[in-house]
């Protein structure tokens, strides 16, 4: 029995979030009636109205649809963690007793009774599932996923699976999120843990607290099931894995013992290449056209995964060759110039500082000796407070640093925590704080750059298709 099939309405408050937007399409492509909130319109929130999702965008009781507010025990309300608690919508709908779940309580409910592929890290999960998806996709392996992303290659943050495909044996790939501890409503049968490194401290106080919600949900795989794991993540997630369930560590150096690793790594352009040595098989000629040993990484864990279905090296080479990763994850917006004398203008949703710092190393690794500017915009107060000494630290990588001003998400200010506490400990030759128009103007007088990237995981990304037009009348002679 699906365990969603008693609602045929369902009503999304913070439907344009990339994970209740990915929801949403599921629903609707499941023949629900969809309809929802957001505070804003965005280019997602667009594109759902285009798929035939009723969205509103003022709060009031009075926008809710009329099917919504008068068939009560028939509607599935699901809600984001960024709604504030003095939401008129939110509080009517408690009110009047509507069944309202956060969105990962959904995710458990979807993905009870299937093969589940769960994804967790403080970064890198969305990069992982989305290769992992991608490579079951590309090599005809039946399988659905919901990401935290828009995958290029798919372009969307949803893979469904054939019709003819049964629910029961259909795997499903899905970002597990550690934040609010949202990925213990998941029982997987592979989980991957791609970091374990501390972050949303607001909700979890102390880095112990953090990880021991890893170790519950690595003690809630299957039986029989598989854990792939960073071998830098903190060792007691690994020992909390059931018995009976196989521990995979996977990692780029051999000499540190992962049993899963890569090797004879080289890069040209934005390629990688190397081979792959773990249980399931050596793979030689493996070709990455999204940068950085990060990526690299990461397409081990999938890898693995993808050989565990059963994909053979050719099919395997073809799928990574054919990867063009996640939007804003290392995208390319604007290239110019020579090879000897690139100009290149990336952006990527970087906001924890380890993130931040395996950008930027992999940008000076790409373009060494290029002058880099790198626009930033902190995301949370409490992520700025916690740990701005790590993030002026990975800035510091480039040669000139713009902050903009925190994105507060659903978070309100914090005495004292403003950008300038992470400008204030950058080293790097020229740092300012910046508001966007400023950036924008500063792009178009002052070409004192060869690399640009955009970086953060508020709204930064609408500079990205202003900043595309001002490059490329600069660089290539002609809007873009």
């Amino acid at each position: 029995m699906n365990p969603v099939a008693a609602f045929p309405h369902v009503f999304f408050l913070g439907i344009g979030g990339i994970g209740m937007s990915a929801l949403a399409r599921w629903f609707k492509a499941n023949g629900h009636s969809v309809s929802g909130y957001d505070k804003t319109v965005t280019p997602l929130t667009e594109a759902l109205a285009a798929e035939g999702i009723a969205i509103h965008y003022e709060d009031a009781v009075a926008n809710i649809p009329a099917e919504v507010r008068q068939n009560r025990a028939q509607v599935l309300v699901i809600l984001t963690p960024a709604i504030p608690q003095n939401h008129q919508e939110w509080a009517w709908l408690r009110e009047q007793g509507y069944d309202i779940r956060k969105r990962s309580q959904v995710l458990g409910l979807l993905t009870q009774g299937r093969p589940t592929i769960a994804v967790a890290g403080t970064h890198g999960k969305t990069t992982t599932s989305s290769m992992v998806a991608h490579l079951l996709h590309h090599a005809g392996v039946p399988c659905a996923a919901f990401l935290g992303g828009i995958a290029v290659n798919l372009g969307s943050n949803l893979l469904l699976p054939p019709a003819t495909a049964p629910a029961e044996t259909t795997p499903v790939v899905v970002e597990a999120d550690e934040y609010d501890r949202s990925f213990l409503t998941l029982f997987p049968t592979v989980a991957i843990v791609t970091s374990t490194d501390a972050d949303h401290l607001d909700i979890y106080g102390h880095k112990d607290a953090l990880v021991d919600s890893f170790r519950q949900f690595v003690g809630q795989i299957q039986p029989g099931g598989t854990l792939i794991i960073n071998h830098t993540a903190d060792p007691s997630v690994a020992a909390a894995a059931p018995v009976g369930v196989r521990v995979i560590r996977y990692g780029l150096s051999p000499e540190q013992g992962p049993e899963l690793y890569a090797d004879r790594i080289t890069a040209q352009g934005h390629t990688f290449r190397f081979a792959l040595h773990g249980p399931h098989g050596d793979v030689s000629a493996l070709e990455l056209a999204v940068p950085g040993h990060h990526n690299v990484e990461n397409m081990l864990a999938a890898a693995c995964v993808a050989q565990a279905y059963g994909l053979t090296p050719e099919q395997l080479r073809a799928a990574v060759a054919a990867y063009r990763g996640v939007k804003r994850r290392f995208e390319f917006i604007v290239t110019a110039g020579s090879p000897e004398q690139p100009n290149v203008y990336v952006d990527d949703y970087a906001h924890h500082p380890r993130e931040i710092e395996a950008f930027l190393r992999s940008l000076r690794t790409l373009y060494p000796g290029r002058r880099l500017r790198v626009v930033f915009q902190p995301h949370l107060f409490s992520r700025t407070r916690d740990f701005a000494p790590g993030f002026a630290e990975s800035l510091s990588i480039a040669d000139e640093v713009v902050l903009l001003a925190i994105y507060p998400a659903r978070e309100l200010p914090m005495p004292g925590v403003t950008s300038e506490l992470i400008l204030s400990q950058i080293t790097a030759t020229e740092k300012s704080l910046q508001t966007k128009e400023e950036i924008l103007r500063n792009a178009e007088t002052n070409a004192n750059f060869d690399v640009l990237a955009t970086v953060g995981a508020g709204d930064i990304d609408q500079l990205v298709p202003r900043l595309k037009n001002i490059l490329n009348i600069r660089w290539n002679g002609a809007e873009a």
